[in-house]
């Protein structure tokens, strides 16, 4: 955050209400020369703070109405075992989010499915078959309470 200033926060508060914006709009809303918007839109791509554009997309209405949290422990964290778990991993379709963690689970999932059928499906077609996985440990959401995108600013 030390290389962001006021202008570069209000840019980025900006596009996460509305990344479709044109850079005129952006512009004006920020308060800033379409072409300055435009550079300084520039810089935070190249330097990485924006990372992609995207739609975010609804699962709900897409008809996958579960989230399952899912804990896995590995046969061992051998760099080769964790690289060839991780490379399995993002093979998943319904594999949302995937993170190393530390504790007594060595990752944890969210796993999207349409109901518990779906979920059993994932489970013996794509969860059971990554590679060194000993333990699988899943607990379904009820309710999602909050879900950000992005981080405050």
């Amino acid at each position: 955050m030390a290389e962001l200033d006021k202008m570069d926060v209000s840019i980025l508060r900006a596009l996460q209400q509305n990344g479709r914006m044109s850079n005129a709009d952006l512009a004006a809303k920020v308060g800033l020369s379409p072409s300055a918007c435009s550079r300084r839109l520039d810089h935070l791509e190249k330097s990485g703070i924006i990372s992609g554009y995207h739609a975010r997309l609804s699962n709900t209405a897409l008809d996958y109405k579960m989230m399952v949290i899912v804990h896995i422990s590995l046969s061992g964290q051998f760099a080769k075992t964790l690289a060839e778990f991780e490379a399995a991993v993002k093979k998943c379709p319904n594999v949302l989010v995937c993170y190393l963690m530390s504790g007594e689970y060595d990752y944890i999932l969210r796993v999207a499915a349409k109901d518990l059928a779906d979920y059993e499906r994932i489970h013996r077609d794509w969860l059971s078959a990554l590679p060194h996985v000993v333990k699988i440990n899943s607990s379904f959401a009820l309710r999602e309470i909050i879900d950000k995108p992005n981080v405050g600013l």
